[in-house]
């Protein structure tokens, strides 16, 4: 198969570069591990709503289907982007892994999957940053009679026994979990050292997203110095946390465990019967066989460029602007890389190898 690009992830980003790449008579293909597209939407926590409304929340080339102003469930967006992918045709190869990617013989890059060997000249990471829960040390300590649940493996409430659940974490995430766990009737602590601003969804009649589309927020750059102090703070947006704090019990940074027991960093301990890490997620690219990663396994980049000819990523969080790993934005980013890569191609025609057959 004669492939100009490997794109490694098929969820918004790989797609979104995927439609650019088909506009502009590229040859890719889009490798994703899932068995549907639109999975890793599908398997996140039931009640989880987007923050973007529906007309903020589209890949380009198709609006994103009901009410404009209302906000679609993950379910909704898994099924939104599966119909993307069969509207425009994209050449997603679902169930397919990808274990290696490394330097080509001839150059270029040689991709290993569950499926296959393929070669291309270039190779677009687009798998996203969340990728290895992270969870404290501490966890190991804790009594197997606790239950513990990484954010990402939560559902539903009714996965956690007991009454007395501790979240771990004062992003969105966490936030939106300890107030479902309190809307159901437990006693939660939310173990939130600081939290980023609060924001409401709506704001002098209109949705927060409207304004930032206004206000050019979302096309803030990551380079500018004001793009680097919002960065720093993330902002908690739709959640009533005023009304939260006065249903839930707010302390400080876990620091220790002892039994069924959580020590805390004001000397205070608290008895739980499960804990949700709502603690982030950590880079983790064990596949990725070429020097572009840091210390702590994040890759080196600006703005999805690599120092390694032919190696890209997209879809980071403010990878070139605080819009860039957003669903209804990161389509700026995909047609700006596109335009990149057909410019490669002209000004450096290349054939890359037949993929080798499974």
């Amino acid at each position: 198969m004669d492939l100009d690009t490997v794109i490694v992830g098929g969820g918004q980003a790989g797609l979104a570069l995927g439609y650019h790449l088909r506009r502009a008579g590229l040859p890719f293909t889009i490798l994703d591990v899932h068995a549907r597209v639109g999975d890793a939407w599908r398997h996140r926590w039931d009640s989880l709503t987007l923050f973007t409304p529906r007309r903020f929340s589209a890949l380009p080339g198709l609006p994103f289907p009901g009410d404009p102003d209302g906000h679609p469930g993950k379910d909704e967006v898994a099924d939104y982007l599966a119909a993307y992918a069969a509207l425009f045709d994209l050449p997603v190869r679902l169930g397919c892994r990808v274990t290696s990617v490394r330097p080509g013989a001839a150059g270029g890059f040689t991709v290993d999957t569950s499926t296959g060997t393929l070669y291309a000249p270039r190779v677009v990471v687009a798998a996203g940053a969340y990728h290895t829960p992270r969870i404290p040390d501490v966890a190991g300590k804790l009594s197997p009679r606790v239950a513990q649940l990484h954010s990402s493996r939560y559902r539903r409430p009714d996965q956690l026994p007991g009454h007395d659940v501790l979240v771990a974490g004062g992003g969105n995430t966490g936030v939106q979990i300890a107030a479902e766990l309190a809307d159901d009737g437990r006693r939660v602590v939310l173990a939130a050292p600081t939290l980023g601003p609060v924001l409401p969804q709506r704001w002098l009649g209109r949705d927060i997203f409207w304004w930032f589309s206004r206000l050019g927020t979302m096309r803030l750059s990551a380079e500018s110095r004001l793009g680097r102090r919002t960065a720093a703070r993330n902002p908690v947006i739709g959640t009533d946390v005023a009304g939260l704090l006065r249903r839930v019990d707010r302390v400080g940074r876990v620091v220790d465990a002892a039994g069924d027991e959580l020590l805390l960093a004001d000397g205070g301990r608290r008895r739980v019967d499960a804990v949700v890490w709502a603690t982030g997620f950590r880079p983790h690219y064990p596949w990725l066989e070429v020097p572009v990663l840091d210390a702590s396994g994040a890759p080196v980049q600006r703005a999805g460029v690599t120092d390694r000819t032919g190696l890209y990523f997209l879809g980071l969080p403010w990878q070139r602007a605080r819009g860039s790993a957003v669903l209804g934005w990161v389509g700026r980013d995909a047609e700006a890389l596109a335009g990149r890569l057909a410019q490669e191609r002209l000004a450096a025609p290349a054939r890359p190898a037949p993929a080798v057959p499974a």
